[in-house]
């Protein structure tokens, strides 16, 4: 079904405390320790973490050829709700969007839980994941690292993202049943053209960090190269030489 808008029916705020919730707040007075044994004058300093902090996000993709024989890269990605971006209406923002995002498409991903712990739980997780939110079926033997794990924003939470990748039949892709949660009614499943993607997440249409990230580092894995549209062994070799193998960048 689809969501259409998100009313607040209650604020809780002001009576709830810094845990408990989905989010957890440590409000925190810390002073730095230098080398030699000096202290700095004290700071305030909030950590905001989940009960899980490590998330995991995976690019779902395909290679293959368009009708004309021309090789693409297509990826699986997911439209679903985000009620705290959406809610960004209700704040006085002097470079406000020209409306309300209520939708955001991005990449499947999702929080680490404690079954998820010890070797390949994060390969379970994004198996789990490209499931729950993109109805597509993978085997997590084949889901392969893209490069190391990154901080989601350093300055005020300690989660992290590891990203991932697995080769899939995009268009195998079924319902997207989420996690049961109403905040996933409406999820859906959505196939583009890895450059589309690229172009739509660099434009704002797909206003996502991780899925930016994620993609161009899938680039780097599959050796395609998006600045020229087109992988690097398909190049002339005078050109092909410029790029390292496997990495899409120029030497």
């Amino acid at each position: 079904m689809d969501v259409a808008d998100v009313e607040v029916v209650e604020d809780r705020t002001e009576r709830s405390t810094c845990q408990g919730g989905f989010l957890q707040l440590r409000r925190l007075l810390l002073r730095n320790v230098y080398a030699d044994g000096t202290r700095s004058a004290p700071y305030a300093c909030d950590v905001m973490s989940r009960s899980q902090v490590d998330a995991v996000a995976v690019v779902l993709h395909e290679t293959d050829r368009t009708p004309g024989g021309h090789r693409r890269v297509r990826v699986l990605l997911k439209e679903g709700l985000r009620p705290a971006v959406y809610l960004r209406k209700e704040k006085p923002i002097e470079h406000r969007e020209d409306r309300a995002v209520l939708n955001v498409l991005e990449i499947a991903a999702g929080m680490l839980e404690a079954r998820d712990a010890g070797p390949g739980g994060i390969e379970r997780r994004a198996a789990a994941e490209a499931r729950e939110e993109c109805g597509v079926e993978v085997d997590p033997a084949g889901v392969v690292p893209l490069g190391g794990p990154m901080f989601a924003s350093p300055g005020v939470t300690d989660e992290r993202v590891h990203f991932r990748a697995v080769p899939v039949s995009v268009e195998s892709a079924g319902h997207a049943h989420g996690d049961g949660s109403p905040m996933e009614h409406g999820t859906r499943a959505v196939v583009l053209d890895l450059d589309e993607a690229i172009d739509r997440c660099r434009d704002g249409s797909i206003p996502d960090m991780k899925t930016e990230i994620a993609l161009l580092r899938l680039c780097d894995a599959i050796g395609y190269v998006p600045q020229l549209r087109c992988f690097a062994e398909d190049l002339p070799p005078d050109v092909a030489a410029r790029f390292r193998s496997g990495t899409g960048r120029p030497r």
